[in-house]
């Protein structure tokens, strides 16, 4: 790649947009799709497609060879992490409105903040301290631990708002976990890793219940999405979700392109776009604004995440890897 293709930052912005455009309509595919379909069947069916346009880049990128790694370990570690942030960041959505899981998700950059001074011995100055305190301020105002009352405008309760907390957290851990041990691979490869762990755990868990056999009289939305039977899609359904699989092929891309053609630290805060079009398509297609408390905590948690994106470019030391593999 030329200098002039490593350093273009309206060419990283372009890209970073285009591809959190893209997340916020694969986030509101997921949960258009919630309330009739099992999430492995989507995952699995959004996975297949996802890994095609994959296999197109690594050919692209050099072929076959450059899926050889010298660190299966490494790479099985991080696909999990990332599947684990997806199943419960998604099991999220069926419960809870857009605006409200994408902001509780934002809490990563704050959770890789914390989490590099005991593990990676990074020092930590006070303002960026103080903007991961405000940040966690934000995610107890969503929370509202002290309400005995229902804390979303659905009637999700605590333990499912935390599901984009910990889904925050394992993408977090993944990302300490490549920025100590470094990455070797090749965008597209790491990318094929990701989609064929995916594949691997959606199979074995519709293999296990995607005949609905754990489903019996479970009421929860979230659990039902997640051991509700496997089903062929219905009319119009269908679209859908090749939508889910065009939109991963296109995230892949598009966020390896961005942090590709520019620093992170040039890209990484327009990654927050994704939190005004999650508002906008949660007003739109589900009729759901964040409330008083959600805003206010959605505000706190936005101001301090851009914070320390932007201190963390200051600083010259990146909250991401140059190649990140996202949630998404």
């Amino acid at each position: 790649m030329t200098d002039s293709q490593t350093d273009n930052p309206v060419r990283g912005i372009l890209f970073i947009v285009l591809g959190m455009t893209c997340v916020s309509v694969n986030d509101t595919l997921i949960k258009m799709l919630s309330g009739d379909y099992p999430l492995h069947q989507m995952i699995f069916v959004r996975s297949a497609i996802g890994i095609s346009f994959s296999l197109v880049f690594v050919h692209l990128e050099g072929g076959w060879r450059i899926l050889k790694t010298d660190q299966p370990f490494l790479h099985l570690c991080r696909g999990l992490l990332v599947v684990a942030a997806n199943m419960t960041f998604f099991a999220a959505l069926a419960v809870i409105p857009l605006a409200d899981a994408t902001a509780l998700f934002f809490v990563s950059p704050l959770i890789i903040t914390l989490l590099s001074i005991p593990i990676l011995g990074e020092r930590v100055g006070p303002r960026r301290v103080l903007a991961v305190m405000i940040g966690f301020m934000g995610v107890l105002v969503m929370l509202r631990p002290w309400s005995t009352e229902a804390v979303s405008p659905v009637g999700a309760g605590t333990l499912v708002l935390l599901l984009p907390v910990f889904a925050a957290l394992t993408y977090a851990l993944m990302q300490i976990l490549t920025r100590r041990l470094g990455v070797k691979s090749k965008a597209s490869a790491m990318a094929v890793y990701i989609q064929g762990t995916f594949l691997i755990v959606s199979l074995a868990f519709g293999l296990v219940a995607g005949d609905g056999r754990f489903a019996g009289d479970v009421e929860h939305l979230s659990l039902q999405f997640l051991l509700r039977a496997w089903r062929w899609p219905a009319d119009g359904d269908g679209i859908l979700f090749l939508g889910l699989g065009l939109m991963s092929g296109v995230i892949g891309y598009a966020l390896s392109q961005a942090y590709r053609s520019a620093p992170a630290a040039t890209v990484a805060p327009f990654e927050y776009v994704a939190m005004p079009l999650a508002i906008l398509w949660g007003w739109l297609f589900f009729g759901h604004l964040p409330d008083a408390a959600a805003s206010a905590g959605i505000a706190l948690i936005f101001g301090a995440g851009l914070y320390v994106f932007l201190r963390e470019g200051v600083r010259h030391k990146a909250v991401a890897t140059r190649r990140p593999i996202r949630r998404w």
